[in-house]
């Protein structure tokens, strides 16, 4: 019986914990110039969205990530990152793309950052909280309930997550399915 409290003791543990990652580096494609997480531990949080050059479903999401941006200006650091490896994924063609956005958009063609924190899909989004050089996963997955008609979302599943990390709130819902393109592991 001690055996089984003590097993069933540490999978509530384990599950109840949001997952921990470390810092990491990935170069701007921007700018070629390197970008941390550890550059962003005085922002509230920081979301990294896994997003690619092709994928329709990156389109759709396009303007709502904007106006994120520009609502969560000074607060939270939005980061774009490509894992993706096929030719039109490639660092000077993601150059072209999603500038106008005014966030580092990082090639992770190594998909170091796509493995640690088991991205699937583009758009995939982490809400991070920085913690003494860690980052807790505060929320993953959808940016909200409908990928195609920003008009006719009715959960705004990131916003709500990161207004309640803002606020000191609990995040009831950690995870939801995104939805998106895969991007093929390497």
């Amino acid at each position: 019986m001690k055996i089984i409290t003590i097993i069933l003791f540490c999978f509530v543990s384990v599950f109840l914990n949001a997952q921990t990652i470390g810092d990491f580096s990935l170069t701007n494609a921007y700018t070629g110039e390197t970008v941390s997480l550890s550059q962003y531990n005085s922002s509230s949080a920081i979301v990294l969205v896994f997003t690619s050059n092709e994928c329709p479903f990156d389109n759709y999401y396009k303007s709502r990530l904007k106006e994120m941006v520009t609502a969560y200006q000074g607060k939270v650091q939005f980061l774009l990152i490509n894992s993706n490896t096929d030719t039109q994924e490639s660092s000077e063609k993601m150059a072209i793309h999603n500038m106008d956005l005014g966030i580092p958009y990082l090639a992770d063609k190594e998909q170091k950052a796509m493995e640690a924190l088991g991205a699937r899909k583009s758009p995939e989004v982490f809400l991070l909280k920085p913690e003494g050089g860690k980052y807790s996963v505060q929320y993953s997955g959808a940016i909200d309930d409908n990928p195609q008609v920003a008009t006719d979302v009715k959960q705004f599943y990131l916003k709500e997550a990161i207004e309640k990390l803002l606020n000191g709130a609990k995040i009831e819902v950690m995870s939801n399915r995104a939805v998106g393109c895969t991007i093929r592991k390497k």
